[in-house]
């Protein structure tokens, strides 16, 4: 491929990348190709069929054909997110007569529809070298809740957005053994908006706005390794290590704005991955995967210029796992039919820890799907899933600044997500 034709390529994934809300699980995605989605990633770390194994395991490159290889992939999350009161109490700031605010409705419907597009290169360099470089979002959350939401002090608005620029090396050191390491540049972005009461307006009871915006660049590395224990079976191991942001910007309400600062750790993750084929059209895949959402306890805010603290928005978060199971057969030359389930642990656990910008809960996820062929250098991926969210209860504090209040959210989240992916894949 010609590098002006790469580039190009790579920025319109970027671009509309960034141009659009995304759902996580926690809040890191899972959805980093299109082909996947179709054993609901089960074995990621073992699978090596395309370019974008540069992001599950670079030591996969060396499984890929010589020459240059492709992959792009869309991926559409359609989320359904309601909450439902169970005994919520109005916020009340100054001793009556003085009124207590509205409390509020349900807040109406804070999913909608996602749009995750994710490209890969791999080229190969000498037999037993492989070089590529992968972009897509690793993490991010877009929560969107009516302006009279009973929630509406704790959140009101939530969007986060990371894209990883992923280049990666492999070497294949014998038939048995492959190694792969890869540099992760994350670009992170965060938008986090929620409703203030303005007391000095009492006895009206005036809210108004206050965003929470910031960026920042930073900098991990990933390293991967596949061992070919049989002619038929496979095992993958793959470690991505966690990134410290310091993300910078600024609280704005109508009263002004104040420069400001939050420092966190995104998480790491391991995995083990195994693919075992039976016969010469069946194969079997399997994974566990932890993630380390510890390295999140809480958000605090500072003042950029005083390092006062400003907020401090406990999360709690405590480490998770997914396991995963799928399958693929070959039903023809042309043809390989997919299917998988999974099971994808919170990393919250308890309702006083979770908050209406993340109402996360355990899922299992239901998928199928298959690849074509349309020739022998170009096929294509079509994947489906269905996640089977837990009821998640919260029983959340409202806190304004770092002063607790006497109103509580009390209630329950209800989500159900459809994946609908597209994996276009080309060899030359």
């Amino acid at each position: 491929m010609k590098p002006n034709r790469l580039a190009l390529w790579i920025t319109l994934a970027v671009g509309s990348f960034a141009s659009s809300s995304v759902l996580a699980a926690g809040f890191q995605l899972q959805n980093q190709n299109g082909a996947g989605t179709g054993y609901a990633y089960a074995g990621a770390a073992a699978v090596a069929e395309d370019a974008s194994t540069i992001f599950f395991n670079p030591a996969g490159m060396t499984y890929l054909a010589e020459g240059h290889h492709l992959s792009g992939a869309l991926t559409v999350l359609d989320r359904s997110l309601e909450f439902k009161d169970r005994g919520s109490n109005a916020l009340r700031l100054a001793a009556p007569p003085a009124p207590a605010y509205p409390l509020g409705g349900d807040g109406g419907q804070a999913g909608g529809q996602s749009y995750l597009p994710a490209a890969y290169w791999a080229m190969s360099i000498t037999p037993d070298w492989r070089v590529g470089v992968g972009v897509s979002p690793t993490f991010g959350n877009a929560t969107e809740w009516d302006d009279a939401f009973i929630g509406r002090y704790q959140g009101s608005y939530s969007e986060i957005k990371a894209i990883n620029i992923n280049p990666s090396v492999a070497w294949k050191v014998n038939q048995q053994v492959s190694l792969g390491f890869g540099v992760n540049v994350v670009r992170f972005e965060a938008d986090l908006r929620s409703k203030i009461p303005v007391t000095a307006a009492l006895p009206a009871t005036v809210d108004v706005e206050n965003k929470l915006s910031g960026h920042d660049t930073g900098y991990g590395w990933n390293a991967g390794a596949m061992f070919q224990v049989t002619p038929t079976t496979r095992i993958g191991l793959t470690y991505r290590s966690s990134i410290d942001l310091k993300v910078e910007g600024k609280s704005k309400n109508p009263a002004g704005s104040t420069p400001v600062q939050v420092k966190i750790e995104l998480p790491d993750s391991a995995s083990l991955a195994v693919s075992q084929r039976i016969g010469d059209r069946l194969e079997l895949l399997a994974d566990y995967t932890w993630t380390g959402w510890s390295s999140i306890p809480s958000l605090r805010v500072t003042n950029r210029n005083t390092g006062a603290l400003l907020t401090d928005e406990h999360l709690g978060f405590k480490d998770s796992y997914r396991v995963g199971v799928g399958a693929q057969y070959q039903y023809s030359d042309a043809l390989r039919l997919r299917a998988g389930v999974a099971y994808d642990q919170s990393p919250i656990r308890s309702a006083s820890d979770r908050t209406v910008r993340l109402p996360d809960s355990d899922r299992t996820w239901l998928a199928f799907g298959f690849n074509y062929k349309l020739n022998k250098q170009t096929s294509v991926d079509v994947g489906y899933a269905h996640l089977f969210f837990d009821k998640a209860k919260i029983n959340r504090q409202t806190v304004l600044g770092t002063t607790g209040t006497t109103q509580f959210v009390r209630g329950e989240f209800e989500t159900s997500v459809n994946i609908f992916s597209l994996q276009l894949n080309h060899h030359f």
